[in-house]
Protein backbone atom coordinates (compact mmCIF):
# COMPACT_ATOMS: atom_id res chain seq x y z
CA UNK A 1 0.00 0.00 0.00
CA UNK A 2 1.83 3.14 -1.07
CA UNK A 3 1.40 5.55 1.98
CA UNK A 4 -0.15 8.65 2.25
CA UNK A 5 2.58 12.23 2.26
CA UNK A 6 4.46 12.38 6.14
CA UNK A 7 2.71 15.59 5.87
CA UNK A 8 4.06 18.78 7.07
CA UNK A 9 1.16 20.50 6.20
CA UNK A 10 -0.34 21.81 9.10
CA UNK A 11 -0.22 25.37 8.54
CA UNK A 12 -2.72 26.77 6.32
CA UNK A 13 -1.51 28.40 2.65
CA UNK A 14 -3.28 31.97 2.32
CA UNK A 15 -3.63 33.70 -1.05
CA UNK A 16 -3.30 37.27 -0.60
CA UNK A 17 -4.15 40.01 -3.10
CA UNK A 18 -2.17 43.26 -3.13
CA UNK A 19 -3.86 45.93 -3.44
CA UNK A 20 -3.42 49.05 -5.67
CA UNK A 21 -2.44 51.29 -2.82
CA UNK A 22 0.90 49.60 -2.85
CA UNK A 23 1.50 49.98 -6.74
CA UNK A 24 0.78 53.23 -6.09
CA UNK A 25 3.13 53.76 -2.45
CA UNK A 26 5.58 52.00 -5.20
CA UNK A 27 5.00 54.84 -7.43
CA UNK A 28 5.53 57.28 -5.55
CA UNK A 29 8.75 56.36 -3.64
CA UNK A 30 10.43 55.60 -7.22
CA UNK A 31 9.43 59.10 -7.97
CA UNK A 32 10.93 60.23 -4.78
CA UNK A 33 14.24 59.01 -5.04
CA UNK A 34 14.46 60.03 -9.11
CA UNK A 35 13.86 63.38 -7.92
CA UNK A 36 17.32 63.37 -6.32
CA UNK A 37 15.15 64.12 -3.10
CA UNK A 38 16.54 63.06 0.25
CA UNK A 39 15.00 63.64 3.95
CA UNK A 40 17.79 66.14 5.56
CA UNK A 41 18.67 62.95 8.31
CA UNK A 42 20.10 61.17 5.40
CA UNK A 43 24.20 61.54 5.14
CA UNK A 44 26.04 64.01 2.99
CA UNK A 45 29.03 64.64 1.75
CA UNK A 46 28.86 67.29 4.46
CA UNK A 47 28.43 64.55 6.95
CA UNK A 48 25.58 64.56 8.72
CA UNK A 49 22.42 67.10 8.88
CA UNK A 50 19.60 66.98 11.10
CA UNK A 51 19.68 64.62 13.80
CA UNK A 52 22.96 62.96 15.31
CA UNK A 53 23.63 59.08 14.38
CA UNK A 54 23.50 56.86 17.72
CA UNK A 55 27.29 56.28 18.53
CA UNK A 56 28.93 52.60 17.61
CA UNK A 57 28.31 51.91 20.87
CA UNK A 58 25.33 52.64 21.99
CA UNK A 59 24.12 50.73 18.95
CA UNK A 60 26.22 48.00 20.23
CA UNK A 61 24.76 48.11 23.28
CA UNK A 62 20.78 48.11 22.51
CA UNK A 63 21.90 44.65 20.13
CA UNK A 64 23.26 42.86 22.76
CA UNK A 65 20.24 44.01 24.79
CA UNK A 66 17.92 42.79 22.88
CA UNK A 67 19.57 39.79 21.96
CA UNK A 68 20.13 38.64 25.47
CA UNK A 69 16.36 39.52 25.71
CA UNK A 70 15.78 37.21 23.15
CA UNK A 71 17.72 34.24 24.63
CA UNK A 72 15.95 34.76 27.99
CA UNK A 73 12.57 34.20 26.50
CA UNK A 74 13.50 31.27 24.30
CA UNK A 75 14.94 29.79 27.17
CA UNK A 76 12.01 30.18 28.86
CA UNK A 77 9.21 29.13 27.06
CA UNK A 78 11.05 26.26 24.83
CA UNK A 79 10.41 23.72 27.38
CA UNK A 80 6.20 24.18 27.39
CA UNK A 81 6.14 24.40 23.76
CA UNK A 82 5.15 20.89 22.21
CA UNK A 83 5.56 19.05 19.23
CA UNK A 84 2.17 17.30 18.21
CA UNK A 85 2.17 13.96 15.68
CA UNK A 86 -0.62 12.10 14.27
CA UNK A 87 -0.72 8.51 13.35
CA UNK A 88 -2.81 6.41 11.77
CA UNK A 89 -3.75 2.75 10.83
CA UNK A 90 -2.07 1.39 7.85
CA UNK A 91 -5.32 -0.29 7.22
CA UNK A 92 -6.66 3.11 7.11
CA UNK A 93 -4.58 5.19 4.73
CA UNK A 94 -5.75 6.43 1.56
CA UNK A 95 -3.44 6.31 -1.76
CA UNK A 96 -1.79 9.12 -2.51
CA UNK A 97 -3.66 11.44 -5.23
CA UNK A 98 -1.76 11.29 -8.69
CA UNK A 99 -2.83 14.82 -9.12
CA UNK A 100 -2.41 16.43 -5.56
CA UNK A 101 -1.38 20.11 -5.99
CA UNK A 102 0.45 19.75 -2.61
CA UNK A 103 3.64 19.36 -4.98
CA UNK A 104 3.10 23.56 -5.96
CA UNK A 105 3.41 24.50 -2.19
CA UNK A 106 7.40 22.69 -1.99
CA UNK A 107 5.61 19.57 -0.06
CA UNK A 108 8.15 16.65 0.50
CA UNK A 109 7.47 13.90 -2.48
CA UNK A 110 5.06 11.15 -1.05
CA UNK A 111 6.56 7.75 0.50
CA UNK A 112 7.18 4.41 -1.36
CA UNK A 113 7.15 2.63 1.42
CA UNK A 114 4.47 0.06 1.62
CA UNK A 115 3.64 -2.23 4.23
CA UNK A 116 2.12 -6.16 4.08
CA UNK A 117 -1.46 -6.47 3.95
CA UNK A 118 -0.79 -8.20 7.32
CA UNK A 119 -0.13 -5.74 9.27
CA UNK A 120 -3.12 -2.95 9.01
CA UNK A 121 -2.71 -2.39 12.54
CA UNK A 122 0.41 -0.63 12.14
CA UNK A 123 0.28 3.42 13.17
CA UNK A 124 2.59 5.06 10.62
CA UNK A 125 2.97 8.90 11.34
CA UNK A 126 1.09 11.09 8.75
CA UNK A 127 1.43 14.32 10.03
CA UNK A 128 2.28 16.99 12.62
CA UNK A 129 2.07 20.07 14.05
CA UNK A 130 2.86 22.26 17.01
CA UNK A 131 1.40 22.86 20.14
CA UNK A 132 2.27 24.92 23.66
CA UNK A 133 0.85 23.88 27.96
CA UNK A 134 -1.15 26.39 29.00
CA UNK A 135 -1.32 24.62 32.38
CA UNK A 136 0.75 22.93 34.84
CA UNK A 137 -2.15 20.07 34.47
CA UNK A 138 -1.15 18.85 30.99
CA UNK A 139 -3.97 21.53 28.93
CA UNK A 140 -2.07 21.76 25.17
CA UNK A 141 -3.61 24.52 22.47
CA UNK A 142 -2.95 24.07 19.36
CA UNK A 143 -4.87 24.65 16.17
CA UNK A 144 -8.02 22.67 15.09
CA UNK A 145 -6.17 22.25 11.72
CA UNK A 146 -3.67 20.06 13.18
CA UNK A 147 -5.88 17.87 15.16
CA UNK A 148 -9.14 17.85 13.34
CA UNK A 149 -8.82 14.43 12.18
CA UNK A 150 -11.26 11.95 13.87
CA UNK A 151 -9.42 8.80 12.78
CA UNK A 152 -5.93 9.77 14.26
CA UNK A 153 -4.06 8.94 17.23
CA UNK A 154 -2.40 12.28 18.71
CA UNK A 155 0.93 12.21 20.63
CA UNK A 156 2.10 14.82 22.18
CA UNK A 157 6.53 15.16 22.38
CA UNK A 158 7.78 17.19 24.91
CA UNK A 159 10.67 19.74 24.28
CA UNK A 160 12.49 17.13 26.69
CA UNK A 161 11.72 14.04 24.44
CA UNK A 162 9.03 12.38 26.06
CA UNK A 163 5.75 11.06 24.09
CA UNK A 164 2.73 11.36 26.11
CA UNK A 165 -0.69 10.33 24.25
CA UNK A 166 -2.84 13.15 23.59
CA UNK A 167 -7.09 13.19 23.67
CA UNK A 168 -8.21 15.90 21.84
CA UNK A 169 -10.83 17.88 24.22
CA UNK A 170 -12.71 20.03 21.78
CA UNK A 171 -12.41 22.14 18.54
CA UNK A 172 -13.70 25.82 18.27
CA UNK A 173 -16.67 25.68 16.32
CA UNK A 174 -15.94 29.03 14.71
CA UNK A 175 -11.32 29.58 15.18
CA UNK A 176 -8.87 27.26 14.46
CA UNK A 177 -8.14 26.66 18.14
CA UNK A 178 -8.40 23.26 19.34
CA UNK A 179 -7.65 22.24 23.06
CA UNK A 180 -5.68 18.81 23.80
CA UNK A 181 -5.24 16.85 26.90
CA UNK A 182 -2.19 14.78 28.09
CA UNK A 183 -2.11 12.73 31.72
CA UNK A 184 1.30 14.02 33.53
CA UNK A 185 2.52 12.65 36.83
CA UNK A 186 4.17 16.12 37.71
CA UNK A 187 3.36 19.71 36.84
CA UNK A 188 4.48 20.49 32.95
CA UNK A 189 5.79 23.96 32.28
CA UNK A 190 3.61 26.04 30.56
CA UNK A 191 3.11 29.02 28.87
CA UNK A 192 2.36 33.00 30.45
CA UNK A 193 -0.54 34.24 28.18
CA UNK A 194 -0.71 37.94 27.23
CA UNK A 195 -2.74 40.67 26.13
CA UNK A 196 -3.32 40.95 22.65
CA UNK A 197 -4.57 44.42 22.96
CA UNK A 198 -1.65 45.71 23.82
CA UNK A 199 0.19 44.39 20.42
CA UNK A 200 2.00 47.22 18.51
CA UNK A 201 3.14 47.16 14.62
CA UNK A 202 6.95 46.94 14.95
CA UNK A 203 7.43 45.22 18.17
CA UNK A 204 9.66 42.37 18.10
CA UNK A 205 8.03 38.68 18.39
CA UNK A 206 9.36 35.32 18.40
CA UNK A 207 8.00 32.17 17.14
CA UNK A 208 9.05 28.80 18.09
CA UNK A 209 7.57 25.69 15.92
CA UNK A 210 8.28 22.00 15.16
CA UNK A 211 9.25 23.20 11.84
CA UNK A 212 8.74 20.52 8.68
CA UNK A 213 7.57 18.63 11.05
CA UNK A 214 11.56 17.32 11.42
CA UNK A 215 12.81 19.55 13.25
CA UNK A 216 11.39 20.68 17.01
CA UNK A 217 10.99 24.13 18.68
CA UNK A 218 12.87 26.04 15.68
CA UNK A 219 13.20 29.58 16.51
CA UNK A 220 12.04 32.37 14.39
CA UNK A 221 12.02 36.49 15.18
CA UNK A 222 10.89 38.95 13.71
CA UNK A 223 8.41 42.44 14.24
CA UNK A 224 4.61 42.63 14.19
CA UNK A 225 3.92 43.46 10.46
CA UNK A 226 0.31 44.35 10.50
CA UNK A 227 -2.99 44.30 12.99
CA UNK A 228 -6.75 43.42 12.56
CA UNK A 229 -5.88 41.41 9.49
CA UNK A 230 -8.79 39.49 7.37
CA UNK A 231 -7.39 36.56 5.62
CA UNK A 232 -9.38 33.69 3.82
CA UNK A 233 -6.90 30.84 4.36
CA UNK A 234 -6.90 27.46 2.66
CA UNK A 235 -5.68 23.88 4.07
CA UNK A 236 -6.51 20.85 1.68
CA UNK A 237 -7.61 18.88 4.43
CA UNK A 238 -9.70 21.31 6.33
CA UNK A 239 -11.11 23.37 3.57
CA UNK A 240 -11.47 27.34 3.92
CA UNK A 241 -11.55 29.37 6.80
CA UNK A 242 -12.13 33.20 7.65
CA UNK A 243 -9.38 34.40 9.86
CA UNK A 244 -10.41 37.35 11.53
CA UNK A 245 -8.01 39.87 13.37
CA UNK A 246 -4.83 37.81 12.88
CA UNK A 247 -1.41 39.71 13.79
CA UNK A 248 0.91 39.70 10.31
CA UNK A 249 4.36 38.92 11.63
CA UNK A 250 7.24 38.72 9.30
CA UNK A 251 9.11 35.90 11.53
CA UNK A 252 9.38 32.76 9.73
CA UNK A 253 6.60 30.43 9.71
CA UNK A 254 6.70 27.20 8.27
CA UNK A 255 4.80 23.97 7.55
CA UNK A 256 4.52 22.50 11.25
CA UNK A 257 5.05 25.41 12.75
CA UNK A 258 0.66 25.57 13.24
CA UNK A 259 -0.64 25.48 16.89
CA UNK A 260 2.48 27.44 18.14
CA UNK A 261 3.07 30.41 20.28
CA UNK A 262 4.13 33.90 19.16
CA UNK A 263 5.57 35.28 21.76
CA UNK A 264 6.95 38.73 22.75
CA UNK A 265 10.10 39.76 24.30
CA UNK A 266 8.35 39.74 27.94
CA UNK A 267 7.96 35.93 27.48
CA UNK A 268 4.23 36.42 27.04
CA UNK A 269 2.36 34.55 24.15
CA UNK A 270 0.25 36.90 22.30
CA UNK A 271 -0.81 35.15 19.06
CA UNK A 272 -1.03 31.13 18.04
CA UNK A 273 0.79 30.34 14.29
CA UNK A 274 -2.22 29.58 11.67
CA UNK A 275 -1.12 31.12 8.30
CA UNK A 276 1.21 32.10 5.61
CA UNK A 277 1.14 33.17 2.51
CA UNK A 278 1.08 31.23 -0.84
CA UNK A 279 2.47 34.43 -2.89
CA UNK A 280 5.19 35.95 -0.75
CA UNK A 281 7.26 35.85 1.49
CA UNK A 282 7.95 36.79 5.66
CA UNK A 283 3.97 37.03 5.76
CA UNK A 284 2.59 34.89 8.20
CA UNK A 285 -0.82 35.33 10.33
CA UNK A 286 -1.58 34.52 13.94
CA UNK A 287 -4.59 34.16 16.21
CA UNK A 288 -4.88 36.54 18.57
CA UNK A 289 -4.03 35.08 22.15
CA UNK A 290 -7.77 36.14 23.43
CA UNK A 291 -9.07 33.51 21.39
CA UNK A 292 -7.01 30.75 22.78
CA UNK A 293 -7.71 32.02 26.25
CA UNK A 294 -11.26 31.98 25.39
CA UNK A 295 -11.08 28.48 24.69
CA UNK A 296 -9.03 27.36 27.79
CA UNK A 297 -11.16 29.07 29.99
CA UNK A 298 -14.27 27.22 28.43
CA UNK A 299 -12.99 24.19 28.19
CA UNK A 300 -12.24 24.48 31.83
CA UNK A 301 -15.89 25.57 33.02
CA UNK A 302 -17.81 23.93 30.69
CA UNK A 303 -15.64 20.46 29.55
CA UNK A 304 -16.12 22.24 25.92
CA UNK A 305 -15.49 25.53 23.86
CA UNK A 306 -18.40 27.49 24.31
CA UNK A 307 -19.36 30.31 21.76
CA UNK A 308 -22.76 32.20 20.57
CA UNK A 309 -24.58 31.63 17.95
CA UNK A 310 -27.11 33.85 15.45
CA UNK A 311 -27.29 31.53 12.43
CA UNK A 312 -27.04 33.78 9.99
CA UNK A 313 -25.37 34.04 6.42
CA UNK A 314 -23.95 37.10 5.56
CA UNK A 315 -21.35 39.44 3.69
CA UNK A 316 -20.20 42.50 5.15
CA UNK A 317 -20.44 45.41 2.59
CA UNK A 318 -18.11 47.74 1.04
CA UNK A 319 -18.97 50.12 -1.80
CA UNK A 320 -18.40 47.85 -4.00
CA UNK A 321 -20.30 45.07 -3.27
CA UNK A 322 -23.25 47.28 -2.37
CA UNK A 323 -23.24 48.57 -6.03
CA UNK A 324 -22.67 44.76 -7.52
CA UNK A 325 -25.92 43.63 -5.21
CA UNK A 326 -27.49 46.82 -6.02
CA UNK A 327 -28.27 47.91 -1.71
CA UNK A 328 -28.98 50.62 -0.53
CA UNK A 329 -26.13 51.00 1.66
CA UNK A 330 -22.62 50.21 1.56
CA UNK A 331 -21.83 48.92 5.48
CA UNK A 332 -23.52 46.60 7.52
CA UNK A 333 -24.24 42.52 6.57
CA UNK A 334 -25.91 41.96 3.75
CA UNK A 335 -28.00 38.24 4.24
CA UNK A 336 -27.42 37.10 0.38
CA UNK A 337 -30.26 34.39 -0.86
CA UNK A 338 -29.88 31.06 -0.15
CA UNK A 339 -28.65 28.49 -2.37
CA UNK A 340 -29.92 24.68 -2.15
CA UNK A 341 -28.71 23.06 1.20
CA UNK A 342 -27.24 26.24 2.11
CA UNK A 343 -29.81 28.43 3.62
CA UNK A 344 -28.94 32.12 4.59
CA UNK A 345 -30.69 31.96 7.51
CA UNK A 346 -30.65 28.42 9.33
CA UNK A 347 -33.87 26.88 10.39
CA UNK A 348 -34.24 27.17 14.27
CA UNK A 349 -31.57 29.46 14.98
CA UNK A 350 -31.72 32.31 16.54
CA UNK A 351 -31.73 34.56 13.48
CA UNK A 352 -34.48 32.22 11.80
CA UNK A 353 -36.47 32.88 15.75
CA UNK A 354 -36.39 36.75 14.83
CA UNK A 355 -37.52 37.01 11.23
CA UNK A 356 -34.58 37.50 9.60
CA UNK A 357 -35.18 37.00 6.09
CA UNK A 358 -32.63 36.45 2.69
CA UNK A 359 -31.42 40.39 1.70
CA UNK A 360 -32.09 42.11 4.93
CA UNK A 361 -28.95 44.24 5.94
CA UNK A 362 -28.01 44.01 9.36
CA UNK A 363 -26.28 47.71 10.06
CA UNK A 364 -26.08 47.82 13.38
CA UNK A 365 -25.42 45.52 16.73
CA UNK A 366 -26.48 47.73 19.92
CA UNK A 367 -26.21 50.45 18.29
CA UNK A 368 -22.83 50.04 16.89
CA UNK A 369 -22.20 50.72 12.90
CA UNK A 370 -21.22 47.40 11.69
CA UNK A 371 -18.75 47.69 8.92
CA UNK A 372 -15.89 45.52 6.94
CA UNK A 373 -13.66 46.21 10.23
CA UNK A 374 -16.33 45.55 12.69
CA UNK A 375 -18.14 42.58 10.91
CA UNK A 376 -21.48 40.90 12.61
CA UNK A 377 -19.03 37.89 13.53
CA UNK A 378 -16.98 39.86 15.99
CA UNK A 379 -20.25 42.17 17.37
CA UNK A 380 -21.61 38.98 18.17
CA UNK A 381 -18.09 37.05 19.50
CA UNK A 382 -18.18 39.95 22.20
CA UNK A 383 -21.64 38.10 23.64
CA UNK A 384 -22.41 34.84 25.48
CA UNK A 385 -25.28 32.26 24.84
CA UNK A 386 -28.64 33.60 26.54
CA UNK A 387 -27.66 37.07 25.89
CA UNK A 388 -29.93 39.36 23.94
CA UNK A 389 -28.53 41.73 21.40
CA UNK A 390 -30.37 44.30 19.42
CA UNK A 391 -30.21 44.29 15.60
CA UNK A 392 -31.15 47.28 13.91
CA UNK A 393 -32.45 45.46 10.02
CA UNK A 394 -32.89 47.56 6.68
CA UNK A 395 -35.76 45.57 4.55
CA UNK A 396 -37.52 46.73 1.41
CA UNK A 397 -36.32 50.70 2.48
CA UNK A 398 -37.17 50.50 5.71
CA UNK A 399 -34.81 50.71 8.73
CA UNK A 400 -36.20 48.51 12.64
CA UNK A 401 -35.07 47.34 15.37
CA UNK A 402 -34.97 43.34 16.40
CA UNK A 403 -34.12 41.84 19.95
CA UNK A 404 -32.27 38.33 19.52
CA UNK A 405 -31.44 35.69 21.94
CA UNK A 406 -27.89 34.21 20.84
CA UNK A 407 -27.52 30.26 21.97
CA UNK A 408 -24.78 28.44 21.81
CA UNK A 409 -23.25 26.75 18.81
CA UNK A 410 -23.79 23.03 18.10
CA UNK A 411 -22.18 21.26 15.11
CA UNK A 412 -22.47 17.58 15.32
CA UNK A 413 -19.52 17.08 13.12
CA UNK A 414 -16.89 18.53 15.70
Amino acid sequence: MSLPLKSPSTIIAVWIALTAAVAALAGAAGGFVAAGVLPSTFSTLSGFSGSRAPSDDSRIIELLEEETATIGVVERVTPAVVSIVAKKRVADLEPWPEDSLEEFLFFPEPSDETFPPDDPDRLVEVAGGTGFFVSEDGLVATNKHVVADPDATYTVVTNDGRELPAIVLDLDPFFDVAILKVETVAPVPYVVLGDAEQVRIGQTVIAIGNTLSQYRNTVTKGVVSGLDRSVSAYDEDAGSELIEDAIQTDAAINFGNSGGPLINLRGQVIGMNTAISAEGEGIGFAIPIREVVHAVDSVREHGRIVRPWLGVRFVMLTSERAVFHSLPVSEGAWIPPGEPGAASVVPGSPADAADLRPNDVVTHLNGQVLSETYSLARAVRAFAPGDAVTLTVLRDGETFDVEVMLDEFMDASL
